[in-house]
């Protein structure tokens, strides 16, 4: 049982394998924040905040902590992103604000945007609880309720503005833990599930109320939510792993990667088995090279991502396969994966086709882990939600409303698979779509606060 200073407690085993990783860009201390937020140039035209899918006022945020408002910066990134905790952990901020800093182009070192992020946002959640004055105060009641599907980012951010319009917000998750991927999947050494824990906690404590194990579609339908709510936000993430189909591929030894990941991160009795040396990756995007970079971490002797394409082809950033090198993580590029080969139970090796050369040749292992994605969960939706041609569920760009007028989504059941902080611009883009249709503008919209 983990329970955070604010009292609320979420069932966690412990202790468990995810502890072990130390974490990859740590806090900065008091005198680094200072030093790092006046490097700022406060740029006028801002590229990072154009880089940012929130558009938080990034240099209004850094401001604040060089004159020592450390309230105020965090109130500058929670009224645009109000999953700006984690986001300041997860976010690949290389690929976003700080690779978009004028820095870059000057030969300096980019401002640790990220890391000044988390550093504003913890430090005024500490002030919020030694002085009792929260940074927010929900408005008075609308006599209004939503329900969300799905305690992953984009719900939670959607139900943070609601709450805070003083919008009745339930969560329903069919899962033990909320917090979608911030919980169970993101890699243990960006940001761990304590940690996703509290920053839930603190978004509960606006109002929020989640509801884990419900299973809706089941008790309640779909349908009896969308008459009895207000709205539905539908913030369902992805499903199961997908699989690559392989002969042997059934039994020990052969995993998918966010179930691996979840059982490295959740689960107290979970261990990497004795002899499991050799670990082939199959696929080529960020979620291959965190698993791949974890069982590296894990002591993993030889762990090799397998993938079909070429290195520039891959979707994966290549700053995760730098940092993945770094643990000693190969890459094989133009492997065709054919069968798994076993010995008995045990996984023996790979068979693969050289795309070059066309021959076949085995890669010995001790497990294969399928990282090539995950299937679409929105079947079963009701007939008035359309989904295209990839599962995913289509919206309104701007409001994320649905083809079904009480119905919103975000996340990764819209975009197939995008970031944490696209979720949060989704579940907030969403919630005042709501507001507004209700006549109401809401106090954080630009322009408004």
């Amino acid at each position: 049982m983990t329970r955070s200073a604010r009292g609320v407690p979420h069932s966690l085993p412990g202790p468990r394998l995810e502890s072990t990783f130390a974490d990859a860009k740590p806090p900065l201390s008091d005198s680094e924040a200072l030093i790092e937020a006046n490097r700022c140039l406060y740029c006028h035209d801002a590229p990072c905040i154009n880089a940012c899918p929130t558009g938080i006022d990034i240099p209004s945020f850094i401001r604040k902590i060089a004159t020592g408002n450390l309230r105020g910066s965090a109130r500058t990134i929670f009224e645009t992103n109000m999953m700006g905790i984690s986001t300041a952990r997860v976010c690949p901020v290389e690929e976003l604000c700080v690779g978009a800093c004028v820095y870059n182009h000057l030969n300096d070192k980019p401002i640790q945007i990220g890391r000044l992020q988390r550093y504003a946002t913890a430090k005024a959640l500490e002030l919020e609880e030694s002085s009792s004055r929260p940074l927010f105060t929900p408005a008075e009641d609308r006599k209004r309720k939503v329900a969300l599907v799905g305690a992953g980012p984009a719900s939670l951010a959607c139900a943070s503005y609601l709450a805070l319009e003083g919008v009745a917000a339930i969560i329903f998750d069919k899962g033990d833990l909320p917090g979608g991927l911030n919980t169970t999947g993101v890699a243990p050494y960006k940001y761990q599930t304590e940690d996703a824990l509290q920053e839930i906690e603190w978004i509960e404590s606006h109002g929020v109320e989640i509801r884990t194990g419900v299973a809706v579609g089941e008790d309640p339908t779909l349908d009896a939510l969308i008459e009895e709510y207000d709205a539905v936000f539908l913030g369902l993430g992805l499903g199961a792993d997908r699989m690559v189909g392989l002969p042997g591929e059934d039994g020990p030894g052969v995993w998918g990667a966010t179930d691996l990941i979840r059982e490295i991160k959740n689960r107290a009795d979970f261990t990497i088995p004795p002899g499991v040396d050799t670990v082939l990756v199959i696929g080529g995007g960020n979620t291959a090279i965190d698993i791949a970079r974890e069982l590296a971490m894990l002591g993993a002797s030889e762990v090799t991502i397998v993938y079909r394409r070429t290195e520039a082809e891959m979707p994966a950033y290549a700053h995760e396969l730098a940092g993945a090198r770094r643990y000693g993580v190969r890459l094989r590029e133009r492997l065709k994966p054919e069968e798994i080969i076993r010995n008995g139970e045990s996984v023996k090796a790979l068979r693969v086709t050289d795309l070059d050369s066309r021959r076949e040749v085995e890669l010995p292992c001790d497990w294969v882990v399928s990282a090539i994605g995950q299937e679409k969960i929105t079947s079963g939706l009701v007939p008035e939600v359309q989904l295209d041609d990839r599962g995913c569920i289509v919206v309104d760009s701007q409001t994320r409303q649905t083809t079904h007028p009480k119905v919103y989504a975000g996340g990764d059941c819209i975009n197939g698979g995008k970031e944490v902080v696209d979720a949060a611009a989704d579940g907030r883009e969403a919630a005042f779509a709501m507001l507004r249709s209700w006549g109401h503008e809401p106090a954080l919209a630009p322009g408004q606060g």
